[in-house]
């Protein structure tokens, strides 16, 4: 077979991991019609290869056997090859990983996947050599072995595919239970402590990823019962992490996740999501504690995001994906440093700095040093810390100088919808309205470029580049985007949030609501390129799409007053939390969610005469953490829903009025700025307090 100047189909697709292949010697497909019925017509079986961009042991495989001449005839002779961005199809990866879990393989990316010419896997893994090592087979004589089968154990590959199927089908038919009770936080916090990291932060040993979700629990749990255990396991993680090599000290940002268990050696990918995640967690952990770490962290990393994650198209910006792990071949190499380096560019400053960022003659990290300040966490004086602070900004300057790892500039609604809303609670916490008009742009981004009205529904497209949107989007896109909405209606007091929100829960509940068995399905109902719609509220790296559509659908409730969207909060609630008690771990996103529902606290600001009142009460607000808070500002009482506990309710004599309502109870009305953070701080927001503290 001649491979000379061959490209392959993926030079007509836009995403940057399949045009990545699009030269491959392999004869790619993108997922499509065209392939399966090309396998079907030809009676062979499915390659089927998903990873992303970023991905380091993606493009190992690709050099080792994707490049590879001879491999490439093999897989072409006897396969038909798709190659899928994981990133753009989350719901083709969300199936074949969990069959892969299935097949009792351990996940991860690259995940190669064997299926039937209809799709249906019957056989997997994830990285295999170019030659048997690690315990694996080497990949051509893995496709040998996989082709034989195919051809004389036919019987076999079908039993095993349908049995996957039928699984993946019975899997999205949850235990439920009544409720989750309201001390499920406290209770299921306590049980995920039994695993933390007491010396290092965390959970569990190598890899360890921060596990935002996970954590975000705990801080509630903490917030809820004030148990000094909770808030040391936060705390001490989120210490670990902004100061371990997990965090990029120079340009802001974390890694995806640490190959050991002291956060010293990233897999360096940086993802958008878990920024997100992170950004949003620090900034509930700042309003707490007044952290000055945690301010550099969120400042260090929003800058990062805005000086190299957006997007411009039309009059608004968005959020990009992905930023590689690899540079010039090599993962981590725009990163790391000499010793030589560091005293060359510092000169004599270089003492302090090497000795504060653990940078040492033989490296501390495969014969280079990664920055870090694991042996001085501590933030030292003023003075110290500005001279650090002009180092770090010098290493910076030069660093830019070197090869930069790939961008993917992949717009994806539902990381989009986090980092928005991240941004939005940063911004009112520390008082950036700059950041702000970030947040609104990217949320318009959405909205006028991944936006269509199909029918009378307002249908999202999943991910957009280079002034395409594809794809139908996933309930994680509308749960994400829905929730950005909610948020900056807050931040904003703008009607617009509301009505895009409420126009994609209509979308939402027409062609993703499981009308048999409650709850949402991941995919739409007129998905046609998928073997099964999956239904879940297991929390990955991201939060649950349904876990998340609990917290929407309380604030809805809260904002509107319309009882169906407390009936779908519920009702989501209830059919997926029959196995919470025995893994709260994968339950996290549900557990906040029924807590935000069962004990929100609506804060209702009627506008007075004097702008200068208002505005202190907002910082009395911004300044403090509530998870479950719901603000509203108002210009008179008419315009709450009849059904807000707050409905009625009269300002005092002209002046700015706030009450704090719990359930349906709510305080006296309050006039004096002093008086609300007084309330609000002594509650400690939980429900056995409210009792006492709102009358």
């Amino acid at each position: 077979m001649e491979f000379n100047n061959l490209v392959n189909s993926l030079a007509k697709e836009i995403s940057p991991y399949l045009l990545q292949h699009s030269e491959n010697p392999v004869e790619w497909y993108p997922w499509g019609k065209e392939a399966m019925k090309l396998a079907q017509a030809e009676d062979k079986p499915i390659l089927l290869s998903i990873g992303y961009a970023a991905c380091h042991w993606c493009h190992v495989m690709a050099h080792e056997s994707f490049e590879d001449h001879q491999t490439a005839e093999i897989m072409n002779k006897y396969f038909i090859n798709i190659k899928v961005d994981r990133e753009e199809r989350p719901d083709i990866d969300s199936i074949y990983m969990t069959s892969l879990a299935l097949f009792g393989e351990q996940g991860g990316w690259p995940l190669t996947m064997f299926c039937t010419p209809e799709g249906k896997p019957f056989w997997g893994g994830t990285y295999f050599p170019p030659k048997s090592k690690f315990g694996r087979p080497g990949f051509p004589e893995l496709l040998e072995h996989i082709s034989k089968i195919y051809r004389i154990e036919r019987e076999k590959v079908e039993t095993n595919s349908v049995a996957i199927v039928s699984a993946l089908d019975e899997m999205s038919k949850p235990k439920a239970a009544k409720f989750i009770m309201p001390d499920a936080l406290i209770s299921s916090a306590e049980l995920i402590l039994k695993e933390f990291d007491s010396q290092n932060g965390g959970f569990g040993t190598a890899p360890k990823f921060p596990q935002a979700p996970v954590l975000s629990l705990i801080w509630r749990a903490y917030k809820k019962s004030n148990s000094t255990a909770l808030l040391k396991a936060v705390v001490i993680t989120l210490d670990k992490i902004a100061q371990g090599g997990i965090y990029d000290h120079l340009g802001g940002g974390f890694a995806r996740y640490s190959t050991d268990p002291i956060w010293l050696v990233p897999h360096f990918e940086k993802m958008l999501y878990d920024n997100a995640q992170l950004i949003e967690l620090y900034t509930d952990a700042l309003q707490e504690k007044q952290n000055p770490l945690y301010s550099q962290i969120i400042n260090e990393t929003v800058n990062w995001v805005l000086r190299e994650m957006l997007v411009k198209h039309g009059s608004y910006t968005g959020f990009c994906s992905t930023i590689d792990a690899d540079s010039e071949g090599t993962e981590g190499k725009y990163y790391i440093w000499s010793i030589e380096e560091i005293r060359k560019l510092l000169g004599e400053d270089a003492n302090l700095f090497i000795e504060n960022y653990d940078v040492q003659e033989d490296g501390n990290w495969e014969g280079a040093n990664i920055l870090n300040r694991t042996r001085h966490p501590r933030l030292k004086d003023a003075e110290t810390e500005s001279k650090l602070k002009e180092n770090r900004e010098h290493l910076f300057v030069e660093r830019q100088k070197r090869i930069p790892p790939g961008l993917d500039d992949k717009v994806l609604a539902d990381w989009n919808g986090l980092m928005i809303s991240a941004l939005t609670k940063a911004a009112i916490a520390l008082d950036r309205p700059d950041w702000l008009n970030v947040s609104k742009s990217a949320f318009n981004f959405i909205t006028h470029n991944m936006s269509e009205n199909v029918e009378g529904f307002n249908r999202l497209q999943h991910s957009w580049r280079a002034g395409q949107a594809r794809h139908l989007s996933t309930l994680d896109d509308y749960a994400n985007m829905c929730r950005a909405g909610l948020l900056l209606l807050e931040a904003t007091q703008s009607q617009k949030f509301l009505d895009i929100v409420e126009s994609w829960i209509r979308t939402l509940n027409y062609y993703y609501w499981d009308k048999e068995g409650g709850g949402y399905y991941y995919t739409a109902s007129d998905a046609s390129d998928i073997i099964s719609r999956t239904k879940n509220s297991l929390d990955n790296a991201t939060p649950s799409g349904n876990g998340i559509m609990v917290e929407v659908l309380a604030r809805l409730y809260f904002h509107t007053g319309k009882e169906d969207y407390r009936s779908l909060s519920e009702n989501i609630i209830s059919i997926f939390s029959g196995d919470i008690s025995n893994n709260p771990f994968s339950y996290v996103t549900l557990i906040n969610g029924a807590q935000f529902l069962s004990e929100a606290i609506q804060i209702v600001i009627i506008r007075g005469k004097e702008k200068h009142d208002e505005i202190k009460f907002l910082e009395c607000i911004n300044n403090l953490n509530i998870p479950t808070k719901i603000l509203s500002m108002i210009d008179s009482i008419e315009q709450i829903n009849s059904s807000h506990p707050a409905s009625g309710k009269k300002p005092i004599d002209g002046k700015t009025t706030v009450y704090v309502c719990f359930g349906r109870t709510c305080s006296a009305p309050i006039t004096d700025p002093n008086d609300l953070r007084s309330l609000l701080l002594n509650s400690r927001f939980n429900a056995s307090n409210h009792e006492k503290l709102i009358k």
